[in-house]
């Protein structure tokens, strides 16, 4: 595999993080109406980026930049690519690009109704994800052959850790569905912040119990101890990101406008849960590349009688 596709892979990924958190100023900023055109703004390709419009303008450049990245990756991964799923997962990639801006214009022409803004919050963490995956496919440590480890215990962690992965994307929906709720002005719904709150313990739950079992029955394996010890630390670090965010968004609407420490912590919250969901992802796709089941291993034994 060419390192030139990994790193370009890579690039992709890390360009989309960078959406993620302009998506999330766009929101924090209240600044989702500075315009009231799309894909324009005021009429203009580059207009006086000033106010609210320095926030929502600068996101549409730097969607703009992910989709040519996007674009571009296809396009090399069509050159040098041999397996023909990842080329596929590619394609997916950049369909789900530009449904994301679809989805983006939707968001302004439509006066930010909630469905929409909360699903094109969550379309951001799937592509994103997305392109992690693409660059986790590419990576010569997924390319180097691996011995496989059978699963020990009861529990089988590769399920576990897909538990984990569909109730972080869960808790995701939750939480874009409660940052698009309310203004900056106004009260979060309670009935959603207790969801969010149940959520944030069923992802502690189970993605601890993943990470947990992994350090603790494949200690000499690093290429699963990483990633767990990884979404391990950025899991304690969301949590308190949570509460600090919850305490300055109460806060939030006796303010005159949006201040910076309401602005700066959500959005650190929402990249941080970006980061939980992709580390998980990795997790995930390692375990079942190099765990088997003891199901699996009768089977091979039986296989090779």
């Amino acid at each position: 595999m060419d390192q030139g596709v990994h790193r370009f892979a890579l690039l992709v990924a890390c360009a989309t993080f960078f959406l993620i958190i302009a998506g999330a100023l766009v929101t924090s900023h209240d600044a989702g109406l500075a315009t009231s055109d799309w894909p324009l703004s005021n009429g203009q390709v580059f207009p006086k980026m000033v106010g609210n419009l320095f926030w929502e303008h600068g996101h549409r450049l730097v969607a703009t930049t992910v989709g040519l990245l996007t674009i571009g990756l296809v396009i090399f991964l069509f050159l040098k690519e041999r397996r023909s799923w990842i080329r596929r997962l590619a394609v997916l990639a950049l369909a789900a690009v530009i449904a994301q801006g679809l989805l983006g214009g939707l968001t302004v022409k439509l006066m930010l109704p909630l469905a929409v803004s909360a699903a094109h919050a969550t379309l951001a963490q799937l592509f994103f994800c997305t392109t992690v995956s693409l660059a986790v496919f590419t990576s010569s440590s997924w390319m180097k052959d691996r011995p496989t480890v059978e699963e020990q215990g009861s529990l089988a962690v590769r399920y576990t850790c897909v538990a984990a992965a569909v109730t972080i994307f869960l808790q995701l929906i939750i939480g874009a569905t409660l940052r698009h709720s309310a203004t900056w002005d106004k009260p979060l719904p309670t009935d959603l912040l207790l969801t969010h709150i149940a959520g944030a313990v069923a992802v502690t739950l189970l993605l601890g119990s993943a990470s947990l079992m992994i350090l603790r029955r494949h200690r000499g394996e690093t290429f699963l101890t990483r990633p767990a010890q990884i979404a391990l630390s950025l899991l304690v670090v969301q949590l308190f990101l949570g509460v600090a965010a919850y305490l300055t968004r109460v806060a939030s609407p006796n303010d005159p406008q949006p201040l910076n420490p309401m602005v700066g912590v959500t959005v650190a919250h929402v990249a941080c849960g970006a980061l939980v969901f992709a580390t998980t992802i990795v997790l995930t796709l390692r375990a079942f590349k190099v765990l088997r089941s003891h199901a699996s291993s009768f089977e091979f034994v039986t296989a090779e009688r």
